[in-house]
C-alpha cells in the first residue's frame, strides 16, 4: 500500500472533513431548541428525530469507519465466516419491529434517557441499575477506540503518520459534539452515508471490471485460501451453528449498546422507529457488497502488512486520486458520526446512572446536561489514549469482550416490557453469571469468540455470546423462581 503522501486525494480529503465539521457547529442551530442545556435536548435531540434522520443515524451506525476497514479485512482473512456481519439487520428486524417502539414508548412516558433509567424504573433496583450502565460504558469505550484504528488506517494510507492528525479530528469531533449534542452526528449521518454508499457501489461496479469479473475474483481467493491452508468461500459443514449464533448473537448485542438506544430513544414515536426496522434491511445490502471487497484484495494481489490495510490499498490501486480522497474522507467521516453517538451514550449513562444516583441526586436538567457535555469529551480523550498508548489489539479484545458483555443486559432490559415476574435479584444474578462466566470463558479460549461445545454425542462451535446469555436467562429463572416476591421493591412504573 502507498504511504507517500498523494496531495490530490489529501486536498478532497480536507474539504470533505472540513464540510462536516462546518455541519457539526451548525448543528448546534439546527431545529433549534430554547437550551441546549437539557439531556433531552442535548443528549437525545429534543426526541423528535423523524424517519430518515432516525435511520441514517442509527443504521448508519452500522457502517463505521472500523466495519467499513474491518469487515472486507476479515472476509479477506477467513473468507465466508466473515459475512456473519451480513444477516445483522434481517434477524434483528422482528426484535426491532417488535421491542423496540415498546421500549420508546415506556422511556418517553417516564422521561428515561438511558437503559439504565429504563431499568431502574422497572425493577426500582440500584445495583441492578448500576449492573446494566457500567455494562454500557465500558463496552462502548473500545468501540469509540475502533473507530481510530479506522481511521489510522485511512490517514496512513494518506501519508499522514502520527498521532497528530488523528488527536486533531478528534479534538474537533469533541468540539462540536460538546456544542450540538445528538444533533450534530444526525446532521453528518446524511453526507456520510451517501457517501459511503457511492464509494462502495463505485467499488463494486469498478474493481472487478478491473480485475477479469467476479468469477476471477472468487476463483483468486479461493486458490488463495487453499495456498495457505486457512479460510474458504463457502461454510463447512461443522461451521454452520457457529455462524448461525455469532449473526444472532451481534445483532442483539448491536441494539443493546448505548449508542443504538440514544438513537431510538431521540426518535420522534414508535412509528418512526417501525418504518425504521423496515428500511433497515436495504442497509444488509450494503453490507454484503462491502464485504466482497476482502475477496477483491486476493484477485489484486495487495501487498500489505495488514488486513485492515486491503480497502485503502484497493481504492488506491484502482481509482484515480481524486475518488481515492472521496472514499477516504467517507471512511473517516465514518468514524465521526458513530463516535460522536457513542460518547453521548456513555455520557448520558454516566450523568443520569452514576451522577445523579449516587454523586448529585439534586442536580438540575442544566446541571445534568453539563455534566454529560464533560463527560463525552472524557469518553472521547480516554479512546484516544488507549489508541496512541496501547497495542491496537487491547482495543480489538476489550470490543471482543464487549459485545459479549453488552448482550447479557437484554434480559434486565427487555424483560421487563412484557411481564412483571422477573425481579431484580434474579437477574442481575443472572447479568453476574453472563457476564463473568463469558469473560472467563473468551478468556480460556485464548479470546477468541466461539466455544465448542457437546451435546448428544455432537459437538457443536458457538458464539460465547449466547452461550453466556443462555446461562444468564436459566439464572435469572431459577433464582426468581426460589426468591420470595418481598424480598424486593419494585418499582410502580
Amino acid at each position: 500500500m502507498t504511504t507517500d503522501i498523494n496531495y490530490t486525494s489529501l486536498a478532497i480529503f480536507i474539504f470533505f472533513f472540513l464540510l462536516v465539521t462546518v455541519m457539526g457547529f451548525v448543528a448546534a442551530r439546527w431545529r433549534k431548541p430554547e437550551t441546549l442545556a437539557h439531556i433531552d435536548e442535548w443528549g437525545l435531540g429534543g426526541r423528535n428525530f423523524g424517519t430518515w434522520i432516525t435511520w441514517f443515524l442509527v443504521g448508519g451506525d452500522f457502517y463505521t469507519a472500523y466495519t467499513v476497514i474491518a469487515v472486507p479485512a476479515l472476509v479477506y482473512t477467513v473468507g465466508a465466516y466473515g459475512f456473519f456481519a451480513l444477516p445483522y439487520t434481517i434477524v434483528v428486524y422482528p426484535f426491532v419491529f417488535m421491542v423496540m417502539p415498546v421500549l420508546w414508548r415506556k422511556a418517553k412516558d417516564f422521561g428515561y434517557v438511558t437503559a439504565g433509567d429504563v431499568v431502574h424504573g422497572q425493577y426500582g433496583s440500584r445495583a441492578l441499575e448500576l449492573a446494566v450502565a457500567i455494562t454500557g460504558v465500558i463496552a462502548t469505550m473500545p468501540y469509540i477506540a475502533l473507530q481510530l484504528v479506522g481511521m489510522a488506517a485511512v490517514l496512513k494510507a494518506l501519508g499522514l503518520h502520527g498521532e497528530l492528525p488523528l488527536a486533531i479530528a478528534f479534538i474537533v469531533l469533541a468540539l462540536y459534539t460538546y456544542s450540538a449534542g445528538l444533533r450534530a452526528p444526525a446532521l453528518i449521518a446524511f453526507v456520510k452515508d451517501i457517501m459511503i454508499y457511492i464509494a462502495v457501489i463505485a467499488a463494486i461496479a469498478v474493481i472487478p471490471a478491473k480485475l477479469g469479473g467476479y468469477a476471477n475474483v472468487f476463483a483468486a481467493a479461493d486458490a488463495d485460501f487453499k495456498a495457505k491452508g486457512a479460510g474458504s468461500l463457502l461454510l463447512a459443514g461443522n461451521q454452520y451453528v457457529a455462524y448461525a449464533t455469532l449473526a444472532l448473537g451481534s445483532a442483539l448485542a448491536a441494539f443493546m449498546y448505548p449508542h443504538t438506544l440514544t438513537g431510538i430513544f431521540a426518535a420522534k414515536s414508535g412509528n418512526t422507529i417501525r418504518k425504521n426496522a423496515v428500511l433497515l434491511p436495504a442497509y444488509t445490502l450494503l453490507l454484503g457488497l462491502l464485504a466482497l471487497l476482502g475477496y477483491m484484495g486476493h484477485a489484486a494481489k495487495l501487498h500489505v502488512d495488514s488486513a485492515n490495510e486491503v480497502v485503502p490499498a484497493l481504492f488506491q490501486t484502482l481509482f484515480p486520486s481524486w475518488f481515492t480522497g472521496f472514499a477516504f474522507s467517507a471512511i473517516a467521516i465514518g468514524a465521526l458520526v458513530p463516535a460522536a453517538v457513542m460518547s453521548i451514550g456513555a455520557a448520558n449513562l454516566f450523568t443520569r446512572n452514576f451522577w445523579k444516583a449516587y454523586v448529585d441526586p439534586a442536580v438540575d436538567p442544566a446541571g445534568e446536561a453539563k455534566v454529560a457535555k464533560v463527560t463525552s469529551l472524557v469518553v472521547k480523550v480516554g479512546a484516544l489514549l488507549v489508541i496512541i498508548f496501547l497495542p491496537t489489539q487491547f482495543a480489538l479484545d476489550l470490543q471482543l469482550l464487549g459485545g459479549i458483555w453488552i448482550l447479557q443486559t437484554l434480559p434486565a432490559l427487555v424483560f421487563g416490557l412484557y411481564t412483571r415476574w422477573f425481579r431484580a435479584p434474579g437477574l442481575l444474578a443472572g447479568w453476574f453469571v453472563g457476564f463473568f462466566g463469558g469473560t472467563w470463558i473468551v478468556w480460556m479460549n485464548g479470546l477468541k469468540p466461539l466455544h465448542a461445545i457437546s451435546f448428544g454425542g455432537a459437538s457443536f462451535t458457538v458464539y460465547t455470546g449466547i452461550l453466556a446469555l443462555v446461562v444468564n436467562i436459566v439464572v435469572a429463572v431459577v433464582v426468581n423462581a426460589v426468591t420470595p416476591a418481598s424480598a424486593t421493591a419494585r418499582a410502580s412504573n
